[in-house]
């Protein structure tokens, strides 16, 4: 058996010799055409060659200039294909830009040679051709390339060097700038933190923060003291600092002395009229009253004269003023003492917070003095690293200055122009060669035309090929059917199985044998279905029911498919007539459409009314549904014949009523994308509901019996067996109706 592809690829030449014959043919022409070619004469040019080589840097004395040379013997084609270059030369020999760029080819040849004769490291020469039609243009041409070259790699050298003095310029600035910089902050420091420096240098601070601690101690202990006097003198006064102040003023002053002496007799004089039984209205008593009150308000007035009020900016009374004035002179000296030792302490406490400020002054100096001596080590270390970049840019720029002397062109004419003739030859193609390796390429071409349209063809010519399509989604191969071909004298030709003991029923037996084993024993409503027309689905529904009829089990085949015609007429069961009027009437009585099949023992049809304009509404009734479970528990076996999944969907509307379907393929009908599509569709839905696949025409050797009563002129062995449903008008102006599948 020929592999698929080749199978493949004979029916796509069976298919498509046209065009093949067609590119053939063509390609062929081609070929005469492209040999019959006269011979041509080039025209007469003249190409000048010249040759410059790349030299080694001379001996320089600058650093800046030895790495200028080295960089310009690095000559790149970019680089002699300059614009300037170009336009010079145009100038020069009066020819366009463009023309020269055309005609100019340069070769740069590398110097050492590496593995297998390859060049290895920079070029070493640089090699001009330039072509022209006349001989001196050409010459000169090329000589003027080779002097602008020359003078452009100097010129490039010059910018190169000149760029390399700019940049140190610029950089210099910027580092004399920063320079300065850090010259001003090591001053700056040295200004400020000089005097620290100097006193860390002598060890004197710590000697003046030692003196000021001891101050402080001294003049802790001598205000201890007064604090000691203090409290014995307000203890035996009865008096505070202040207060003693206060009695001490008022007592001194004489005028506070008369006013309470005054006060003092009206007082007296006061008390011995009341106790005589004067009242306060008395003119008399009334008088010494008012002129009491007249010296406790100048009392008053005179106290804060003398002290400035309590101290809150309120005036004494009268009655205080009296009280704190009045002190013999042994408690007026106590007071004096008193508000002296105050005094001292006062000037002692200030003395010793001044004392600790500069404590405090003299310790943070001392502790600043470690982070200063860092800071400014910091800054000697900039400015020496500031200096040195400084002294380096310096340097390099006069070694970059004295390198402008040393400047000259990486370039040297080694081979002046040298120009040699071309052109004027015969060529012409071998009229033999042509026309034999255009007849070669016509067939490689035609051939792989037509393998191409193979490839491309989404027909599965092969039961292998179908298989593989299967095996992605896990459906079975239930069988692998031949072509069936039997002879019924009234219709003609068709695929059913007429005969009782066709070699035929063996084959469709073994199929309906493996369908009810293992898991599938309970099967009783199979629906059979393909996804396009023309691949036997109906002549593999009446054969498998034939087949299991004459295994003796009670079988109802169903023609579901209202969309064509019924094929019945082959087993001679008459269709009734009035089913395509009322089709729910036919269905829904069991003796009007289960029909008998006389001539094959225990087989029932329900033939179909169609073609139906209403197809669906019959599909989805509840007669059919009915009739459907009805046959389930009459018959041992019932098949459902379906129409093609691709086009409509009455087998996915019948599916909750059977118990699985199985998909029909044929070889050379049978579409992969099509197929692959519907094999996945029933797999997702329901899995168990896929029972499998047959292949129908699979390629088996054809049992002879079936052929005793056909004429070997009556028939020819042709795919005349496609499942192409007729409408019934159609059926009708066939003289000899066949069964096609």
């Amino acid at each position: 058996m020929a592999p698929p592809i080749v199978k493949r690829f004979l029916i796509s030449l069976d298919r498509n010799k046209g065009i093949g014959i067609g590119v053939f043919s063509l390609i062929t022409a081609i070929s005469g055409v492209v040999a019959m070619i006269p011979p041509t004469e080039t025209p007469v040019s003249y190409q000048a060659l010249g040759l410059l080589r790349i030299t080694t840097p001379p001996r320089v004395f600058s650093q800046t200039g030895q790495q200028i040379q080295e960089q310009g013997t690095q000559i790149t084609e970019e680089m002699l294909k300059s614009e300037n270059i170009i336009r010079a030369t145009a100038l020069a020999v009066s020819v366009p830009p463009q023309e020269i760029i055309k005609n100019l080819k340069i070769g740069l040849k590398g110097g050492e040679s590496g593995e297998k004769g390859k060049s290895s490291g920079p070029p070493n020469s640089v090699l001009l051709g330039y072509v022209d039609k006349e001989e001196k243009r050409a010459e000169k041409t090329v000589a003027v390339l080779m002097e602008k070259m020359i003078e452009q790699s100097k010129l490039v050298n010059s910018e190169r060097l000149q760029a390399i003095i700019k940049s140190i310029e610029d950089r210099s600035t910027i580092a004399k700038a920063e320079l300065k910089q850090a010259e001003e902050q090591l001053e700056r420091m040295d200004r400020i933190g000089g005097a620290a420096f100097a006193i860390s240098q002598d060890q004197s601070l710590p000697q003046q923060i030692n003196g000021a601690q001891q101050q402080q101690r001294q003049l802790q202990q001598t205000l201890e003291g007064l604090d000691t006097q203090m409290a014995s003198l307000q203890q035996r006064l009865g008096l505070t600092a202040d207060e003693a102040y206060t009695s001490s003023a008022l007592s001194a002053d004489p005028i506070i002395a008369s006013l309470r002496s005054q006060i003092q007799q009206n007082d007296t004089q006061i008390e011995i009229l009341r106790s005589q039984g004067y009242l306060d209205a008395h003119p008399n008593l009334a008088n010494l009253i008012e002129q009491q009150k007249t010296y406790s308000k100048m009392l008053e007035q005179r106290a804060e004269e003398v002290i400035g009020g309590n101290g809150l900016g309120e005036r004494l009374p009268s009655t205080r003023v009296r009280q704190d004035s009045n002190l013999d002179p042994t408690r007026k000296a106590m007071a004096d003492q008193l508000v002296g030792l105050q005094t001292q302490r006062e000037t002692l406490k200030q003395q010793l917070e001044s004392t600790k400020r500069t404590e405090q002054e003299l310790l943070t100096q001392y502790r600043k003095i470690p982070t200063q001596r860092l800071e400014r080590s910091r800054l000697e270390q900039q400015l020496k690293i500031k200096q040195d970049f400084y002294s380096t840019l310096q340097a390099q720029l006069i070694d970059a200055k004295a390198a402008e002397a040393e400047q000259v062109s990486n370039l040297a004419v080694v081979q002046p122009p040298q120009v040699e003739k071309l052109g004027g030859e015969v060529k012409g193609i071998n009229m033999g060669i042509a026309i034999g390796g255009g007849v070669v390429v016509a067939f490689l071409v035609a051939s792989g035309s037509i393998f191409l349209l193979a490839i491309l063809d989404s027909t599965l010519y092969s039961p292998q090929e179908i298989r593989q399509v299967l095996a992605q989604h896990d459906v079975p191969v239930l069988a692998e059917l031949p072509i069936v071909i039997s002879l019924d004298s009234d219709f003609g030709q068709t695929g059913i199985i007429l005969k009782q003991n066709s070699p035929y029923l063996d084959l469709y037996e073994r199929f309906r044998s493996k369908l009810r084993r293992g898991e599938h024993k309970s099967l009783k409503v199979v629906a059979i279905s393909s996804t396009i027309e023309g691949e036997g689905k109906t002549v593999s529904a009446y054969n498998l029911a034939i087949a299991s009829a004459q295994a003796g089990k009670r079988t109802l085949l169903i023609e579901a498919n209202l969309r064509s015609p019924s094929q019945a007429r082959f087993l001679r069961v008459p269709i009734e007539p009035n089913a395509k009027t009322e089709p729910l009437r036919y269905y829904a009585s069991v003796n009007r459409c289960v029909k008998l099949a006389s001539e094959i023992e225990n087989l029932y049809l329900v033939p179909s009314p169609g073609p139906l304009r209403q197809a669906v509404a019959v599909i989805e009734s509840n007669e059919l549904q009915r009739l459907i479970a009805d046959a389930r528990s009459r018959f041992d076996f019932v098949v459902v014949d379906t129409p093609p999944l691709s086009r409509w969907d009455d087998a996915r509307l019948l599916q909750p009523f059977t118990d699985g379907m199985i998909l029909v393929a044929r070889p050379g009908t049978t579409q992969k994308s099509i197929l692959d599509q519907a094999a996945q569709e029933l797999s997702e839905v329901e899995p168990s509901f896929l029972l499998g696949a047959i292949i129908n025409g699979a390629e088996q050797s054809t049992p002879m019996e079936d052929f005793e009563d056909i004429d070997d002129d009556e028939y020819e062995e042709e795919d005349t067996f496609d499942d192409d449903e007729l409408e019934e008008e159609e059926v009708e102006e066939i003289p000899a109706p066949a069964m096609r599948f």
